[in-house]
């Protein structure tokens, strides 16, 4: 009996700290996201094109951690955790075309507060079974209460084609417990071709669409960018510089 205080302490000890690094990895995800909605809309605003389609984000459960960490031999506590699982936090960024995966790659790169720990190039050296998809293992600072604690973040980027795939095997693979036919496991590599092809198609055509429109602005070199929701009005402007002291106008009161 004089054993189970401790026993109990321990656990109560290790509870804690397990919640507070699922706090900071989920810190740490919220940080790139917000990082990439960032870039998403100041790209579209600065360059009328939006290389980003869709951003999502995943913080991987308590029993699936744990899970990982006994099938790979990782001892069961958090300095251990941090050090060899670099999946707990993820982010995945579905592009159009393949030259904005590399787009989007390097806009995050460039951050002086991110630190890129390592890169799998899955588009130009694809896996066996035929995925394809830019993996980035990124490290960014985030700011608690006490400390600066640095965290790892998984980042995939991929074509909406790409994704699709990935999201079709992964669930013939979870509907056969991974037990797949040869049969199928040949045409989704077929399938995983014809993606490639179609991304190829697609930003092909991608390129004419966007050399007819810069041949078309020279054409049109006063042409001016669309309103966005930030954007004051030319009335609004109008208003505020009439007003102003010495403009001929009615100087405002206050």
């Amino acid at each position: 009996m004089s054993g189970e205080p401790q026993v109990g302490a321990e656990l109560r000890a290790l509870r804690e700290h397990f919640t507070r690094l699922m706090m900071t990895y989920r810190f740490g995800m919220d940080e790139v996201m917000t990082k990439i909605t960032i870039l998403r809309d100041e790209f579209a605003y600065a360059h009328e094109y939006n290389p980003i389609e869709h951003v999502s984000s995943r913080l991987k459960s308590p029993e699936s951690l744990l899970a990982k960490a006994r099938r790979k031999g990782v001892d069961l506590t958090i300095e251990a955790l941090r050090a060899e699982i670099f999946d707990i936090a993820g982010v995945r960024v579905t592009c159009s075309f393949v030259s904005d995966i590399y787009t989007v790659r390097d806009m995050i790169a460039a951050q002086r507060d991110v630190v890129v720990l390592e890169e799998r190039d899955y588009i130009a050296h694809p896996k066996g079974n035929g995925y394809k998809s830019l993996h980035l293992i990124v490290e960014v600072p985030v700011f608690l209460s006490d400390r600066v604690q640095p965290v790892v973040v998984e980042i995939q980027i991929r074509t909406i084609a790409m994704d699709f795939w990935a999201s079709l095997e992964h669930k013939i693979y979870y509907k056969y417990d991974k037990a797949v036919p040869q049969r199928l496991l040949d045409e989704l590599k077929e399938a995983s071709l014809a993606a490639s092809e179609l991304d190829a198609k697609m930003e092909r055509l991608h390129e004419e669409v966007l050399q007819h429109s810069r041949d078309t602005a020279d054409l049109r070199p006063g042409a001016e960018k669309m309103a966005g929701p930030f954007t004051p009005s030319w009335e609004l402007l109008d208003s505020y510089l009439r007003g102003r002291p010495g403009a001929g106008g009615a100087e405002p009161a206050g």
